[in-house]
């Protein structure tokens, strides 16, 4: 049922952006200015059918294998394919025929456009990957914008997402997530489905997801509570809270379900592009350059087990462990209110 629904409202109800009746979807303003200058050099048709969030684009891509789950109109794709560049390539997946025209039409525009053609896009199920003709452990990086919220089985988009991710590979992706689990009334109505808000996860449940999916250590890059402000929306979600949400999850094996201390550190050596004065791991590591900065066993290995390692140094041993890592908690981890996020970036 679900499904159709997500078929009907994206392939037919919505003709543009301004059909949506909440911002969970919707692009926000507050993006790196190179950001801008990737969604600039995109057609203006594969522009107007975008109804996803904030580009979804990690850093350190090029010549990378990506991954896009839910590609839309192609939008992610095509910005995400000037970042691989010519030995990269970008893979998008999608069920809307209608959204997969128009994407599919406007490969030759953009292979002009950036003088090389690294795209290729595919019709399936997100829950259903391992149906599509992609090898397992081939992609360096997979993303999705907003989508997995209207999957109707996220255990298996997360399963088969580990499956096709190489040994330090990354899925990186922005979705919409509850601050409780929602009623099947909420979860059934239409509007709230397709407007991002009905398959919301509670946060707590997706960690867990996370981590039964092999992903043991999810990390929070970027969050911002979600305002609701249409009244018939209101009064259908009750005092349920939602929040736009940014998370990384590194396929690697030997992370454990906590942060522990083994008095290990990173240097980091302010050589990526876009991130020379601060590298950010997630919401609580910013490094800056030449900086030792103490790090837990898992910060570790995400860093030196991934296309990362190069713009570290790292010291430390794994011969002394020093208990459970100081800060790590259980709380609920997005900010409530806007004073929590002022300064902070958003992306969906």
């Amino acid at each position: 049922m679900n499904e159709q629904i997500v078929r009907e409202y994206y392939g037919k109800v919505l003709s543009t952006s301004e059909d949506l009746k909440t911002d969970a979807c919707c692009t926000v303003e507050d993006i790196p200015g190179f950001h801008k200058n990737l969604l600039s050099n995109i057609s203006d048709e594969v522009m107007a059918k975008y109804y996803g969030c904030g580009l979804i684009a990690p850093l350190s891509l090029k010549g990378a294998r990506v991954l896009d789950l839910g590609s839309g109109s192609g939008r992610d794709v095509y910005a995400l394919a000037q970042l691989v560049g010519p030995e990269g390539h970008v893979v998008g997946v999608d069920m809307t025929d209608e959204q997969l025209e128009v994407a599919i039409n406007n490969q030759d525009w953009h292979a002009e456009k950036f003088g090389y053609q690294n795209t290729t896009f595919l019709k399936g199920y997100i829950e259903k990957l391992d149906e599509l003709d992609l090898e397992p452990g081939s992609f360096d990086v997979v993303v999705s914008n907003c989508v997995i919220n209207l999957s109707t089985d996220k255990p298996a988009v997360l399963e088969g997402v580990r499956r096709l991710l190489k040994p330090g590979g990354e899925f990186f992706f922005s979705d919409v997530y509850a601050d409780r689990r929602l009623t099947d009334e909420i979860k059934n109505d239409p509007v709230l489905y397709g407007e991002c808000l009905g398959g919301a996860l509670y946060w707590n449940d997706f960690v867990n997801l996370s981590k039964n999916a092999g992903f043991a250590d999810p990390r929070l890059v970027t969050d911002r509570p979600l305002a609701i402000e249409h009244p018939k929306l209101i009064e259908k979600l009750g005092q349920a809270r939602f929040f736009s949400a940014t998370y990384r999850l590194f396929n690697i094996d030997s992370l454990e379900p906590a942060c522990e201390d083994y008095g290990q550190a990173v240097i980091y050596n302010g050589k990526l592009e876009h991130s020379e004065n601060l590298f950010e791991l997630d919401a609580h590591h910013l490094i800056e350059p030449g900086k030792v900065f103490p790090v837990c066993g898992n910060t570790y290995r995400m860093l030196k087990e991934s296309r990362f390692a190069d713009y570290f140094d790292f010291i430390g041993t794994w011969d002394t462990h020093y208990g459970i890592f100081e800060g790590c908690g259980t709380d609920m981890p997005y900010a409530t209110d806007a004073a929590d996020t002022a300064g902070a970036a958003s992306c969906c």
